[in-house]
């Protein structure tokens, strides 16, 4: 399987978040860290991002 890089804004149209809620994820560790591309760009994988909603959809279940 090929693992795509994704960059913020599909990030944040995948997840529903905006930027300042992404960033505080990453910090309290409850969403992957991105991916230093360059000096001034990130990217997070598709896998991952992929796995964390899959979590997200688990957690409703397990709740309801």
């Amino acid at each position: 399987m090929t693992d795509r890089i994704l960059r913020k804004p599909e990030v944040l149209e995948m997840v529903g978040l905006r930027s300042t809620a992404l960033y505080e994820a990453i910090s309290e560790g409850r969403f992957p860290k991105p991916i230093q591309l360059t000096k001034r760009s990130v990217g997070w994988l598709e896998s991952e991002v992929q796995e964390w909603i899959k979590e997200q959809a688990e957690k409703r279940q397990g709740a309801a």
